[in-house]
C-alpha cells in the first residue's frame, strides 16, 4: 500500500490550495481516506474524511466550509481543498487510510501561506 502526495505548496492569504495523494496497493473504493494536519509545533488535527467509493464526506467542525473533499476513482487519487488560506493554515498536511489492522500514511505535503 502506498499513499503518495503532491508536493509543497506556498500561497499568498486568501488563495485556495489542492494537495493530492494518489493511493496504490489495494482497492481504492474499500477504505476511507482521512485527512489531518500538523501545524508547526503542534499535535495532529484530524480535517475529515472522504469514502471513495460513494464520495460521501464527514468534515471535522472547524474546517466545515472552508475544506473540500474530493476523490477520483478513475486514477484512484483523493484531494483536499482548502480555501481562503490564512496564517495559521501553515501545516503539513497527510492523508491516510486504516485497513483492518494497519494505517497506511502519506509522506505529507508542507503547505505555507505567507504573503
Amino acid at each position: 500500500v502506498q499513499l503518495v502526495q503532491s508536493g509543497a505548496e506556498l500561497r499568498n492569504p486568501g488563495a485556495s490550495v489542492k494537495v493530492s495523494c494518489k493511493a496504490s496497493g489495494y482497492t481504492f473504493t474499500s477504505y476511507y481516506i482521512d485527512w489531518v494536519r500538523q501545524a508547526p509545533g503542534q499535535g495532529l488535527e484530524w480535517m475529515g474524511r472522504i469514502d471513495p467509493e460513494d464520495g460521501e464526506t464527514q468534515y471535522a467542525p472547524k474546517f466545515q466550509g472552508r475544506v473540500t473533499f474530493s476523490a477520483d476513482t478513475s486514477t484512484s487519487t483523493a484531494y483536499v481543498e482548502l480555501s481562503s488560506l490564512r496564517s495559521e493554515d501553515t501545516a503539513v498536511y497527510y492523508c491516510g487510510s486504516s485497513q483492518d489492522e494497519h494505517d497506511y500514511w502519506g509522506q505529507g505535503t508542507q503547505v505555507t501561506v505567507s504573503s
